[in-house]
């Protein structure tokens, strides 16, 4: 059985920051989470939250005392600009004691990443996850009011994970031995066109749900409506006409680390009913 630990999280109230917080907490161990305002954080009960940001590492070494793993993302401070801290973090976690950092990759080199791959007296775990499941929520309000998913390219295919699963495969990295040095392309069971996803999530709402293809243009114009950045229309762009092949290959990752198969994209829309479901 595995020794009860105390991680820091941070980037707790994210997505995938609270999957890592809640399967930590479902493992045994001792989880703090560390926010920016943490007056407003809601989390389980147990959850030791702390104020701080890694924009400023200098602030953290109270956070760090007695923690054995911590858990980082490459983005911060209200800007979510890349973050320049890496090294300083990296000096506060060693003097601090911290054995085993997993890094949440952010979809391309960044200086913290760099940072921790390059930092002696840590075992370092990447978590590269794919598509995430959650993604779909951006189709709730068109499915609610019109019952119909707006989106170009449907038969691109992709391998989405459940962020459940991202937070599990974080958690025993954090926690047990093996895991030093790895690089965690993380994906989920099966690999989904955006029509296998509207049936799936129809079939767990128990209605109907059209899908309308939406030319590259119309789709452009629906992005800037929206008020996404020019860069971030560019990055869909290329994400979704033109997927890697990580992007659309199931890995094995989860169930190999963790012991049990990845979640499917039913049991996900499952838990999600009522986000789909028309509010009264």
């Amino acid at each position: 059985m595995t020794q009860t630990q105390r991680i820091l999280v941070t980037g707790a109230t994210g997505t995938v920051g609270r999957q890592v917080v809640a399967e930590l907490l479902d493992r045994g161990h001792q989880v703090r989470a560390l926010t920016r305002d943490a007056a407003n954080a809601a989390f389980p009960a147990g959850v030791e939250v702390v104020q701080g940001d890694l924009t400023e590492p200098d602030g953290l070494a109270p956070a760090l005392k007695g923690i054995t793993g911590l858990h980082l993302i490459t983005f911060g401070g209200a800007a979510f600009s890349p973050l320049e801290t890496g090294p300083r973090i990296l000096e506060l976690a060693r003097a601090a004691g911290v054995r085993r950092v997993t890094v949440l990759h952010g979809g391309g080199p960044t200086p913290l990443e760099d940072a921790v791959r390059t930092g002696d007296g840590v075992d370092w775990t990447v978590l590269m996850p794919v598509e995430f499941m959650a993604n779909a929520l951006e189709w709730a309000d068109g499915i609610v009011t019109s019952g119909e998913v707006r989106e170009p390219f449907v038969d691109r295919l992709s391998a989405m994970v459940h962020e459940g699963d991202i937070g599990a495969v974080a958690a025993v990295s954090l926690t047990e031995e093996g895991h030093g040095g790895q690089e965690y392309v993380i994906t989920g069971p099966e690999v989904l066109t955006i029509g296998d996803k509207v049936k799936t999530i129809a079939s767990a709402v128990g209605r109907e749900i059209a899908l309308v293809e939406l030319t590259e243009e119309q789709a452009l114009a629906q992005w800037r409506t929206a008020g996404l950045p020019e860069d971030v229309i560019g990055f869909l762009l290329e994400a979704y006409g033109n997927t890697p092949e990580v992007g659309r290959t199931v890995s094995g990752t989860v169930e190999k680390v963790t012991g049990r198969p990845a979640r499917t994209f039913a049991q996900w829309a499952a838990e999600h009913t009522d986000a789909f479901t028309e509010r009264s």
